[in-house]
């Protein structure tokens, strides 16, 4: 990992920790905004932890852009669990044979950025 990779991991890691801090549920209930501030710092540190080997620097640059991502969609949304994908069109097909593997590859299409780490964790 470069130097300049490392100091933007390093930085939207210590970005997250600072929006947890800040963070207040859009209910407004303090039970709330405790569970969303744990379910931030749990969500950071598992997905940091499980890319902290990664030496490729494409897969580098992907986790960031997804960290980036979900940090904005949070924000604007003011909700940090991640949104809901939709199917595309004919991705509920028989599960035979060839309409099943094209099932499975609209699936992966579909799939935005911001949940490219998420069935991993």
């Amino acid at each position: 990992m470069t130097a300049s990779t490392r100091r933007t991991v390093l930085s939207l890691y210590m970005r997250v920790f600072r929006i947890a801090r800040t963070w207040q549920a859009q209910s407004g209930v303090t039970g709330d905004t405790e569970t969303e501030r744990k379910y931030i710092l749990q969500e950071a540190r598992t997905l940091f932890r499980q890319n902290q080997q990664l030496t490729d620097q494409e897969s580098i640059k992907k986790c960031v852009e997804e960290c980036e991502a979900r940090i904005e969609i949070g924000l604007h949304y003011r909700n940090p669990y991640p949104r809901a994908s939709y199917l595309p069109p004919l991705g509920l097909a028989t599960q035979k044979g060839r309409k099943l593997r094209t099932q499975q590859r609209l699936r992966k299409q579909a799939k935005p950025i911001y949940l490219q780490s998420h069935d991993e964790t």
